[in-house]
């Protein structure tokens, strides 16, 4: 018997109608456009707004969007790993509340938080449950609502933010196809440099945390950039020595859309040119867990069988990796 492998099979994302421009967040915060252009590539970015909207009312549209375009039910989903920074609610586990609202009755499911890294982590993970061969039909979603903890008086990062999300469906292959290798890093001494300082058991909400704006983002701009760029661009270089790619070999480097800059370092170590880079961090900014996947939905006809793809991200915490994957349809 052939070996099993998890295959995307599906890809669907959806982003939020509102767009905050750069020309907007000038009137907001004391910054430009060419200021915010030339040190992160991000002209734009999504918003979600309405009351009581949260990263799982994103994920409806991605999933219900996807189910439809594999002609599937959501009855026939058996797991749903939800990657996610910016869960509903501290719980139930917003993998459970977009299970009851697309009709998922027969899934469980579980959200994974490793930052910007949790869409390539969720994959890895769900990959061993198809490989396994426990389950046939797993769902992948990657998405936040990043306004929903950024401070737009921080010029430093309500810049980068947005929101959206994405979702893909794994079933196995025996082709030869779907993910192929994945590599997977923390380091949690960088927490210091990359977090939300209050909220969690450790700083739970208080007046005081309140008062101090302490629910938000908090980032040290150079020290993150320094580490990404060394650690995103070489796991990637990684995976390809591992698997024995050349640069010729890859057919698509797919980064986490965090900053213009960190996909160019990347896509150097890698050799690959900018024409087999998918970048679309103009329009969206960094959707954290919702990069990657918005960008395997926006390349999706452009993508054909067989197509090497190697995935890459680095996360606060630290977290990064990437994973090698071939496209299955």
């Amino acid at each position: 018997m052939n070996k099993i492998h998890a295959a995307i099979t599906a890809v669907h994302g959806y982003v939020p109608d509102y767009v905050l421009t750069n020309k907007e967040l000038e009137s907001i915060v004391d910054t430009t456009d060419e200021w915010i252009t030339s040190r992160t590539g991000i002209k734009e970015r999504r918003i979600l707004k309405g009351e009581g909207l949260g990263t799982s009312d994103m994920a409806v549209h991605a999933v219900n969007g996807l189910l439809k375009k594999r002609g599937i039910s959501a009855e026939e989903i058996e797991l749903i790993i939800f990657c996610t920074t910016t869960p509903d609610m501290p719980f139930p586990a917003s993998a459970n509340i977009l299970a009851d609202k697309i009709g998922a009755k027969n899934a469980w499911g579980y959200d994974l938080q490793a930052a910007c890294s949790g869409f390539i982590f969720g994959l890895s993970t769900a990959s061993q449950f198809i490989e396994s061969g426990k389950h046939k039909k797993v769902l992948v979603v990657g998405g936040d609502k990043m306004s929903s903890i950024i401070n737009y008086q921080d010029r430093t990062t309500c810049i980068i933010f947005g929101d959206g999300c994405g979702a893909v469906l794994l079933e196995p292959n025996e082709e030869g196809l779907g993910i192929m290798d994945s590599i997977l890093r923390t380091d949690g001494a960088g927490k210091q440099f990359l977090h939300q300082k209050a909220g969690g058991s450790a700083r739970p909400a208080t007046h005081e945390t309140i008062d101090n704006n302490e629910h938000v983002v908090y980032q040290e701009g150079q020290a993150v950039f320094k580490f990404a760029v060394t650690n995103m661009a070489d796991v990637a270089a990684e995976i390809m020595e591992r698997n024995n790619l050349t640069s010729d070999d890859v057919t698509w480097l797919v980064p986490h859309q965090a900053n213009k800059r960190i996909i160019d370092a990347t896509a150097n170590r890698m050799g690959v040119g900018s024409e087999k880079v998918m970048i679309n961090i103009q329009r969206y900014g960094n959707t954290t867990n919702g990069t990657i996947p918005l960008c395997l939905w926006e390349w999706e006809n452009q993508l054909k069988k067989g197509d090497n793809l190697i995935l890459a991200a680095f996360g606060g915490g630290f977290t990064w990796g990437s994973v090698y994957l071939k496209w299955a349809y």
